[in-house]
């Protein structure tokens, strides 16, 4: 069974080490305790939101790179096959929807 914490932890963990960082500087500057900060890293926590958005920005790597690749990491662990591109049928009529907030 994929364990979406574990995938979450190693890619955290992978961010970290790829840009150098010691798991204390990265908890310092997102005001996470050291060791919640490992039990993450190590798939023994779950992080909140609020948690995981104050780890990358630590890091310095948008939330949402953080969870693409969360996401393809599952794919592959699953033998999913998912497309690099949005299909377009998904996209016809989207570019001219205005956002509102």
């Amino acid at each position: 069974m994929v364990l979406v914490r574990q995938e979450i932890g190693d890619v955290l963990r992978d961010f970290r080490l790829q840009n150098g960082r010691t798991l204390r500087q990265v908890a310092s500057r997102a005001s996470v305790a050291l060791g919640y900060l490992s039990e993450i890293e190590r798939g023994q926590k779950e992080a909140s939101s609020e948690i995981l958005a104050s780890v990358a920005d630590a890091l310095g790597v948008p939330i949402s790179v953080i969870m693409r690749e969360v996401a393809d990491r599952m794919a592959v662990l699953e033998s999913v096959n998912v497309p690099d591109t949005v299909p377009a049928e998904l996209v016809v009529g989207y570019s001219s929807l205005t956002p509102t907030r």
